[in-house]
């Protein structure tokens, strides 16, 4: 190209031209991006399911159909319950059925639609032998009129960690009435808790029921619920004003649609979904050969 006696270069326009459209092409191109990154972003419960995937360790990967199947098993107890959500908030919903024993993480939205976050397996309660229960269905709510606590990770007399390790959070939902699952099944008070349970004897058989009644969850889901603030609308409220609560993490990370309701349900199930893990089965010896 000729430089201009006085030094400067003189424009080629149709070059110019050119380079101003592919200026305004990628300024175009790089907006959209940023509107597509910020819809996802906005999106309600995107970042909490990523989060649920990165933390829980034991988790179930439950198809779509199936998370809106359990959304709507969880409107009709809501209703049963004369139970109203205002707003969206997160809900944990469980399953009793054998062939389930899972607990899932949905959010309801303002519109009354249904996403799951994530699901993983429990115990539920096995009725049958002294002090066991069948864990109630309805709808229970997680308040400070049932303070939780932190399990001081001690051993019982049976040498089991009954809530987990030291530290993990025990989520208390106060006295209901259940029939007893041994004797003349009386109807008679359990204290209804959701709670870790002992990492190297019980949490391997998480997926079928084996508590007393209490909900038994994975060590990792119970520090997601606990980071998150998942059910904590009461406790999260009482802080805002002005009170303090030994039992919250320092680190916790609430999410902003924090609900209050364990949902526990029964599905109608005859089969056991592929999703679901097999109960489990306590190894057993194989039996002696006979002499010879």
């Amino acid at each position: 190209m000729m430089r201009h006696p006085t030094g400067f270069v003189p424009r080629d326009e149709p070059a110019m031209r050119a380079l101003t459209r592919c200026a305004v092409a990628a300024v175009f191109v790089l907006a959209f991006h940023g509107v597509q990154a910020q819809a996802q972003e906005a999106q309600p419960g995107a970042g909490i399911a990523a989060a649920f995937r990165a933390e829980v360790d034991r988790r179930l990967e439950v198809p779509d159909a199936e998370f809106a199947g359990y959304g709507r098993l969880a409107e009709a107890a809501l209703a049963q319950a004369g139970v109203v959500l205002e707003g969206p908030q997160y809900l944990v919903v469980v399953d009793r059925h054998p062939y389930v024993q899972a607990a899932f993480v949905l959010l309801r939205s303002a519109g009354g639609e249904w996403s799951g976050m994530g699901a993983a397996p429990v115990s539920t309660g096995l009725p049958g032998s002294f002090d066991h229960f069948e864990t109630p269905l309805g709808v229970f709510a997680h308040s400070l009129a049932n303070p939780d606590f932190r399990a001081e990770g001690t051993l019982n007399a049976n040498g089991i960690r009954g809530y987990g390790a030291r530290g993990m959070r025990v989520f208390d939902f106060g006295w209901q009435r259940v029939p007893k699952g041994w004797g003349d099944g009386k109807v008679m008070e359990m204290r209804l808790q959701m709670h870790a349970t002992d990492p190297d004897a019980l949490e391997q058989r998480l997926g079928s029921a084996q508590s007393k009644g209490c909900v038994r969850i994975p060590a990792t889901l119970n520090t997601f619920l606990d980071r998150h603030a998942i059910l904590d609308a009461d406790y999260l409220q009482s802080v805002r004003e002005g009170r303090q609560l030994w039992v919250l993490r320092a680190d916790r990370e609430p999410v902003p649609e924090a609900g209050r309701y364990l949902v526990v349900v029964e599905s109608a199930r005859e089969d056991r979904p592929p999703w679901s893990p097999p109960p489990f089965l306590p190894h057993r010896k194989p039996a002696p050969l006979p002499h010879e």
